[in-house]
């Protein structure tokens, strides 16, 4: 039985939502770093191997999400890389939002099309919401449906 079956600890896991929260708190106030050292011990705290949980999938999202706030593009890719791979991952919009963007800011613009592309399939254009317009307006560039012949 994988671990991906398995639960954790209801005690471990109230450790673990707890530090969620307040990372989350942290990150609401604009306390980046206050909230990835949140982030990062509870993620600490999963057994190994940290991709088979499903907690590993939001928790490595919301690291990638402060390494957005704060421009860290590399650790932005590496985090939600990783995120990708835990259940869940692969086809969560956020994690793929984050992952196009970082791609976009490290010039990947072939991987930042395909990212922005499953956000965007996933969530539609309100995944976009709250960020840079310049995500939307690149990926909507790109899916935009090819101008028809004069005479079709």
């Amino acid at each position: 039985m994988g671990a991906e079956s398995v639960e954790l600890d209801s005690d471990l896991h109230s450790r673990i939502t707890a530090l969620a929260e307040t990372g989350n708190s942290h990150l609401d106030a604009g306390d980046v770093a206050g909230a990835l050292a949140q982030f990062e011990e509870a993620l600490g705290l999963l057994p190994s191997p940290v991709e088979a949980w499903e907690a590993a999938t939001w928790l490595l999202a919301s690291i990638a999400d402060c390494h957005f706030a704060s421009g860290n593009f590399l650790a932005v890719r590496e985090s939600a890389t990783r995120a990708v791979n835990c259940p869940g991952g692969l086809g969560n919009p956020f994690v793929h939002l984050r992952l196009g963007q970082a791609q976009y800011e490290l010039g990947n613009v072939e991987r930042a099309k395909d990212e922005l592309a499953r956000a965007y399939m996933a969530a539609g254009d309100e995944i976009f919401e709250g960020d840079d317009p310049k995500y939307w307006m690149f990926i909507r560039e790109i899916l935009r449906p090819p101008a028809r012949e004069v005479g079709e």
